[in-house]
């Protein structure tokens, strides 16, 4: 699972190209049973994002759901509570700043993501085409002052992820 934390983009990009592409066993069957192909396609884009971004989810979730006291879950179970009960009523609220950080963790590292977007969403217009390449497109005309603006937006869209986490981490440690 924490793989994708050391790997460079580009390889995992590359490896979920050659393993997924229209020559390979799985991306035949995909294609045949599910019309499905996930090379340069917006499906494609979003599982490799996934799977770029497995680590930061799964990481803080872990953390959260092993910080639960398990004296909240024994009490819950000696209540006569069911495990979907506890799991709905006490695991999961008390794992809120947990499940927060892991989904905008997530989210923004792979909103900036550019090794495994340009392997496997390679660059059409309109379908794969995401921020960090635009940044690049900009640079390779030498339009810097588009792909300033880009990346600025992009800085202040991160700053305010890592303000959002910290303000509710905070605010949900008082409750």
């Amino acid at each position: 699972i924490s793989l994708p934390l050391i790997l460079p983009p580009s390889v995992l990009g590359f490896y979920l190209l050659v393993t997924f592409s229209a020559n390979s066993f799985l991306g035949q069957v995909l294609k045949e049973y599910f019309n499905l192909s996930l090379v340069f396609s917006f499906e494609g884009l979003v599982f490799a994002s996934l799977i770029f971004s497995l680590p930061f989810m799964v990481n803080p979730l872990q953390s959260a759901f092993s910080s639960i006291n398990p004296n909240l879950l024994d009490a819950s179970y000696s209540l006569g509570k069911s495990k979907i009960y506890t799991l709905f009523r006490v695991i999961l609220p008390n794992s809120k700043a947990g499940i927060f950080s892991a989904c905008a963790m997530s989210f923004a590292h792979t909103v900036g993501e550019f090794g495994v977007v340009m392997m496997i969403g390679g660059h059409k217009q309109g379908e794969t085409l995401v921020a960090s390449i635009a940044i690049y497109d900009e640079l390779e005309i030498l339009n810097y002052s588009l792909a300033h603006q880009y990346a600025f937006i992009l800085f202040i869209f991160s700053f305010l992820v890592l303000f959002s986490l910290y303000f509710i981490n905070k605010k949900m440690s008082f409750q």
